[in-house]
């Protein structure tokens, strides 16, 4: 799986439960079912049902105190997004531009991207900024 892919999916789908819940919820339920809408037009008519749906689960979970809805529809989301991406990768940047119009602090890519293998006896170290290894472990 496209990490990259992955990760847009995550946020198109945390960013997608906390929208829902809020004065702004049609502007996200408009582009996502857009981009269903460009991909798979058969589906569009009940991704947008689903999402109205989505949205009446979420106030309901709200209103009863019921924590675990929004995860469970968050990850839902995230699942039916990574694969429409997978499916149709051209669509990634129109997402990334939805997200960064109606929430503008979840659509920010990450600073640092950090990949690392090791094999046999060897070692990675990794951070984000300043790291200090002492010692002469192995050596």
């Amino acid at each position: 799986m496209d990490p990259e892919i992955a990760a847009l999916a995550s946020t198109a789908g945390t960013t997608l439960v906390t929208l829902l819940t809020t004065e702004s919820w049609q502007g996200i339920r408009d582009r996502l079912v857009s981009l269903w809408q460009r991909a798979r037009p058969d589906r569009a008519p009940a991704i947008a049902d689903e999402l109205d749906a989505a949205r009446e689960e979420l106030l309901g979970a709200q209103a009863t105190g019921d924590p675990e809805a929004e995860a469970e529809v968050g990850a839902e989301w995230q699942g039916r997004i990574r694969r429409l991406l997978t499916a149709h990768p051209e669509l990634a940047a129109e997402l990334r531009m939805a997200l960064a119009e109606l929430a503008p602090d979840s659509a920010a890519p990450p600073a640092v991207t950090q990949h690392a293998i090791a094999s046999g006896q060897a070692r990675v170290y990794q951070a984000g900024r300043d790291m200090r290894v002492s010692g002469a472990e192995g050596a």
